[in-house]
């Protein structure tokens, strides 16, 4: 939760919309524990603002890191999984301006994000583990949404229409004066679906205030989203319905200068019907609650160190038809201290933190984690870092149960370690980037069994190793013009023997990614060509294309996604559709 904290802050000197590692920020809501500038860590930073109209989800955006493995069942936030570096959908951790959105029922609903995209204006993304930072999840590594404090009044609405029933409709308005501003956005997007029963309504409405007094700047967000669809294939071929709906509330106020408050509250239901219309035959309900609160504060330590500490607490609960009625709790402190030039070796920074967090009935874990960084030249830096992750089993992992599947509720909090090393060459208009990592597990979660007859259980591997290498290269081949490449590999021990494994061994083996964005007297277009191989599968390419009008007040825009016409599963079982086309125009209005 610290690191990428909790509000606004925009990048300085950002050229690109991904711009990987080192980072210049301005806090400008609350204090920030531990500056991006500073963490010596592997870091992207999406700009989500920048050629927006191209652009209609947050699970597109991620996918131009590649160290991101996005596992979609539907379009549209319709039950999206995130793997960072190889891990399962449950150990990457995803937050809402530095609050947890994770869901504590399952891993397959974090990106079940309440607020729309058009109110989002950033994705910091941390890659490796985070637990000293953000507490429990945070194994593979975290997101967090930053959203879009507004510089200026403004208002723009997109209406579009696509093959298989698509629409979509989005609103965003935005008040900005001396001492308040004021933020509200909507968006609604309905497919029919591209096979039977795989239709969808994706809805998300959010209003974020903000007001400035002696005190500081207090934040007020509120949330909800509603998304009933079709789960053909999701669990069998059954003809299954799900609706899950997401309320979220957080504030955020500023103490002085140096420290911060905050607290947020979530609720989510998740209604799952088997055979469709048939909710006697076999009908899962499940609603959970989450709190979390925070008191932060950051002290500098002469002209070059900042020292960061506070205290967290959070807690859920679950009330299932199915999981029954459960509920814990936990509360962590944390300290960083962040060195960012060292005295006798101005050229060598780093930073070292750890968090003690307890957890109701299973005792305490401690998260530590060191990180240092070397300038060899201004343009060549050389970095490595080790930290601890750790994650508590979902209620799913714990109490679930149906004809197939079955919750072990003696399961054991997972642990971690990640170990990195690194190098960031940036020569102006060419940036590279290259990590080689290591994530060593302990009592890792995976559904799994010995025989094809046996249901599929929750248990703890015992150990479980991922290994890889990540990098990005950014070419700015004029002021209107922009190239990025992404590729990562990761490779996973051997399950143990005779294992047949659910989740654990589903990994992108090699991911790699092309994009190209232009802008040609006021035409903005972009083309990305994304490559996927699963482990033991064979890799596949994905085409997308997007063309818009860049300024004026009516501006069209067409997006065609797969190009290429591929017939592929993210997830086994569940096929993803073929060619899809979507056109429209956004209304945009600013005052003279």
């Amino acid at each position: 939760m610290p690191v990428l904290l909790c509000a606004q802050m925009a990048t300085a000197q950002q050229t690109a919309p991904t711009v990987s590692t080192q980072q210049s920020v301005t806090v400008t809501t609350t204090v920030e524990p531990i500056p991006l500038s500073e963490n010596d860590r592997a870091l992207t930073v999406i700009d989500t603002q920048q050629d927006a109209i191209l652009v209609n989800s947050t699970e597109d955006f991620l996918r131009t890191d590649a160290a991101l493995d996005v596992q979609e069942r539907g379009p549209a936030g319709v039950q999206a999984d995130l793997s960072i570096r190889g891990t399962t959908f449950e150990q990457s951790l995803v937050l809402l301006n530095g609050m947890r959105i994770n869901d504590p029922e399952t891993g397959h609903l974090n990106l079940d994000i309440p607020e729309p995209i058009e109110a989002v204006s950033r994705l910091d993304v941390l890659h490796g583990s985070g637990s000293t930072f953000y507490g429990s999840d945070a194994v593979g590594g975290a997101v967090n949404l930053v959203t879009l404090r507004p510089a200026m009044t403004s208002a723009a609405m997109k209406l579009g229409f696509g093959n298989y029933g698509a629409e979509e409709q989005h609103l965003r308005s935005a008040f900005a004066g001396k001492r308040w501003a004021e933020l509200f956005a909507g968006s609604r997007d309905v497919s029919d679906g591209f096979i039977a029963d795989r239709g969808y309504h994706a809805n998300a409405v959010s209003s974020e205030t903000w007001a400035t007094s002696a005190l500081g700047t207090s934040d007020l967000l509120l949330a909800m989203s509603d998304r009933p669809y079709g789960a053909n294939q999701f669990y069998g071929p059954y003809d299954s319905t799900e609706r899950t709906k997401g309320w979220f509330a957080a504030m955020q106020q500023q103490l002085g200068e140096r420290t911060a408050a905050s607290f947020g509250y979530r609720r989510h239901t998740d209604l799952f019907v088997l055979f469709a219309g048939q909710p006697s035959v076999y009908e899962n309900n499940h609603i959970t609650n989450s709190y979390e609160g925070a008191v932060r504060r950051a002290d500098a330590v002469g002209a070059n160190a900042t020292v960061s500490y506070g205290l967290e607490f959070d807690g859920d609960s679950i009330l299932s038809t199915n999981l029954g009625k459960h509920a814990r709790n936990q509360g962590a402190g944390y300290a960083n201290l962040s060195v960012r030039s060292v005295p006798g070796a101005p050229r060598l920074s780093f930073s070292v933190g750890g968090r003690e967090e307890v957890l109701s009935g299973n005792g305490s874990v401690f998260s530590p984690s060191f990180a240092a960084a070397y300038a060899v030249t201004s343009a060549l830096r050389v970095r490595g870092s080790v930290g601890h992750g750790f994650r508590q089993p979902t209620y799913l992992d714990l109490y679930y149960s149906d004809p197939s599947t079955v919750g072990n509720p003696a399961l054991k909090p997972e642990s971690s370690w990640s170990y990195e090393g690194g190098a960031d060459w940036n020569a102006g208009r060419v940036a590279v980037s290259a990590t080689g990592f290591r994530l060593q597990q302990n009592n890792g979660i995976d559904y799994s069994k010995y025989s094809l007859a046996a249901k599929w259980q929750a248990n703890n591997v015992a150990s479980l190793a991922y290994t890889g290498v990540e990098s990005s290269v950014r070419v700015r081949l004029s002021a209107a013009q922009r190239l990025e490449f992404g590729y990562t590999a990761t490779r996973a021990g051997a399950p143990p023997m005779g294992l047949i494994s659910e989740y654990a061994f589903n990994y992108a083996a090699q991911n790699a990614s092309a994009m190209w964005t232009g802008e040609f007297k006021q035409v903005v277009a972009r083309t990305r060509i994304g490559v996927t191989q699963r482990t033991q599968q064979t890799a596949y390419p994905v085409w997308d294309f997007s063309i818009a009008r860049a300024a004026g007040r009516v501006r069209p825009y067409a997006r065609l996604n797969n190009l290429s016409n591929t017939g592929y599963q993210e997830i086994p079982g569940v096929v993803m559709p073929s060619r899809t086309v979507m056109g429209g125009v956004e209304l945009s209005w600013t005052p003279k």
